[in-house]
């Protein structure tokens, strides 16, 4: 214990000496920080987006704090018969328990997580190639439109911004030739794969394994970690899969049959059939060019062809750098894994990758860096900037700045004014409710009313039939005809007293026709 203390306070004179020589850096650093967090808690209560996804996890953690009901799932992965693991639940269990219930609470924890990843990202650039490294990464990474957007959103991807530079900061001590760090990778990649991924981490698995590889690889041969630190990392790994074991036993292999569904009956990385190579490609690129830029205007298109083409130039000279090595191994997995992938139908999201992000801009920081120390880098390198300020920035402050009674405005600010109308409407009286959301479940408003019915202010909502109903509907632009055909029907269940609208949302006092 003492030899803890003595290292954590080595560790805390290490920090102060690093700040104090270096004032002007860490103000810079200071200052993007506290502008990356405005950016991700800022408004929060009002356009946290809090839609189906939400609603059932919230639900899900009620029932476990409020009633003690245990689970070994979590998500969906949107794969018949496959779902993710339950450490998701558990991670926002307890800012759901300080909060009341209140979905603002877990919402600040994960933005909070997103910024204490910028911080681990500060320090895998200054490692691999110095300070000034860390403030472009961080700045790009914290500022940028998308991964604000990303770091906002309260579903399981989102841990995933923190576990990517932990992975990577591992990454690195491996390749250093600390091999006692494949036991937390071990846990990680689990934790990344089984509870909070979608399926881009299935292919980080591989990448571990040649950063393995060539780590261990000597003019002797192969020296791997010892039995004793495989066994840990195997155990680590498999801890992160007991509870969707415990569940698959627990209900006749159903799990088992999911997966084997997913990648026999279904073949999902069948190369014999066909995909549009172009098409994912073009993809992937999106995916990745979307973290700098918003949007694709010519010149930041030619700015980004002259990025990857400088890599390449400057790629043999920075891959003798281990780290930087690792790091490619890497980010190179979704390029190979998903050119082979046909499953879900062929369906690719941009949040499957969400482990790539960070590491991405960690290895364009780098190579930006590379550049500005060459004759003919800075005017490009501060046009980049330039760019990425005025691509980023305007639709950052329209998101942050959004009302919430736009016509097709939809967010946990208006839901909110939606239900504590119908409360205030009733002034005590018994009522019934009934929904119209795409798509369809409305997990989001009973969650909603069986928080707000936790409120010792608010009550009256019943289960059985009673004269007064209340009817909530969301616009639903792809399909109007499926909202006026809900309406119709309910025309038959009770006439409509008032309705009122906040932004997309409509609301309908009803007497039920006797």
């Amino acid at each position: 214990m003492q030899k803890i203390l003595n290292n954590l306070k080595d560790w805390i004179r290490g920090v102060k000496l690093e700040v104090v020589s270096h004032p002007f850096l860490y103000f810079l650093l200071t200052l993007i920080l506290l502008s990356s967090s405005f950016v991700r808690l800022y408004r929060l209560d009002s356009v946290l987006g809090f839609y189906f996804d939400q609603g059932r996890d919230a639900q899900v953690v009620w029932d476990f704090v409020n009633e003690g009901k245990f689970f070994l799932i979590g998500p969906t992965t949107g794969i018949a018969g496959i779902f993710r693991g339950p450490f998701y639940y558990y991670l926002i269990s307890p800012a759901y328990f300080i909060g009341q219930g209140d979905p603002l609470f877990p919402s600040v924890f994960l933005g909070l997580m997103s910024i204490a990843s910028l911080l681990i990202l500060y320090v895998l650039a200054k490692e691999i190639s110095g300070r000034f490294t860390g403030l472009i990464a961080v700045f790009f990474a914290g500022l940028s439109y998308y991964m604000v957007y990303a770091s906002r959103w309260l579903s399981n991807p989102t841990p995933m911004l923190l576990i990517s530079t932990l992975l990577v900061w591992c990454l690195f001590r491996v390749v250093s030739g600390k091999k006692w760090y494949f036991v937390p990778i071990g846990f990680l990649s689990g934790a990344s794969l089984f509870h909070f991924g979608s399926s881009g981490e299935f292919f980080m698995l591989f990448a571990v394994l040649v950063v393995l590889l060539f780590t261990s690889a000597s003019k002797k041969g192969f020296s791997f970690p010892s039995l004793k630190i495989i066994v840990l990392s195997i155990i680590a790994f498999l801890f992160t899969a007991s509870p969707l074991i415990i569940f698959d036993l627990r209900h006749d292999g159903i799990l088992r049959a999911g997966i084997a569904k997913f990648f026999v009956a279904d073949a999902s990385f069948d190369v014999s059939k066909s995909i549009n190579l172009s098409e994912r490609i073009n993809f992937l690129q999106d995916v990745f060019y979307s973290k700098i830029f918003h949007g694709k205007a010519v010149e930041q298109v030619s700015l980004a062809i002259f990025v990857m083409a400088s890599f390449l130039v400057v790629a043999p000279k920075m891959l003798r750098n281990k780290k930087i090595l690792a790091l490619v191994v890497f980010l190179s997995a979704p390029f190979i894994g998903f050119m082979l992938f046909r499953g879900n139908e062929g369906n690719v999201y941009d949040y499957y990758l969400t482990v790539y992000y960070l590491p991405f801009i960690l290895l364009l920081s780098v190579v930006l860096r590379k550049i500005i120390s060459t004759k003919w880098g800075v005017l490009p390198f501060v046009f980049i900037v330039y760019l990425f300020i005025q691509s980023n920035i305007p639709p950052l402050r329209s998101y942050l700045s959004d009302g919430l009674d736009g016509p097709t405005t939809i967010s946990l600010g208006n839901q909110k004014q939606a239900i504590e109308w119908v409360y205030k409407d009733a002034n005590g009286r018994n009522f019934n409710t009934d929904f119209y959301v795409p798509p369809v479940i409305p997990h989001s408003y009973k969650y909603l009313f069986t928080w707000y019915e936790s409120k010792s202010n608010y009550s009256g909502l019943v289960e059985d039939k009673v004269e007064l109903l209340y009817t909530i509907s969301e616009v639903d632009p792809p399909h109007p005809d499926r909202v006026e055909a809900w309406r119709k029907r309910q025309e038959g269940i009770a006439t409509v007293e008032e309705t009122v609208n906040f932004g997309g949302i409509s609301v309908e006092r009803r007497k039920r026709i006797e």
